[in-house]
């Protein structure tokens, strides 16, 4: 990954949709040099999707929480079965250290919060954060040496 490659990622993750014209434009490249630098992106892994980020505000699901899940009473498989299954918890990480999972939930009322707590406790040990504010909501990654350059 060169220099052109990482300028294109910080491109893509700001405005996803910019068309290869637009984007062969901001990196003084041939449309056929950008399409092919970004197809081999794709095909490598670094790109895994391209998606709209939305506003869960705007979605009427304004409290964010943290959960911190511990004490497993069932095995991880059927637990992130589970956690699947929800639509309110919008990101599941397992981790290492006395929390076995974080879990990130957007629910639109607190007794939305309450049912998803209720749902969860059967099968950990539950503890839940309520997010005031977020300083880093998103950031932007691209490699952060040149350990990548050819």
């Amino acid at each position: 990954m060169d220099k052109i490659d990482r300028r294109m990622l910080q491109i893509l993750q700001k405005n996803g949709r910019i068309s290869i014209s637009d984007l062969s434009k901001e990196l003084a490249l041939s449309r056929p040099s950008v399409s092919e630098r970004l197809h081999r992106l794709q095909e490598r892994g670094v790109i895994e999707e391209f998606s709209a980020r939305i506003s869960l505000k705007e979605l009427g699901r304004e409290i964010l929480l943290i959960v911190q899940v511990s004490g497993l009473k069932v095995s991880p498989q059927e637990f992130e079965t589970m956690v699947r299954q929800k639509e309110d918890i919008i990101e599941c990480h397992r981790v290492t250290g006395h929390v076995s999972y974080f879990l990130k939930a957007a629910v639109s009322n607190m007794d939305r919060m309450r049912l998803l707590i209720d749902s969860l406790m059967p099968y950990a040990t539950i503890n839940t954060s309520t997010v005031l504010t977020s300083p880093v909501m998103y950031r932007y990654a691209i490699p952060q040496d040149n350990s990548f350059d050819n």
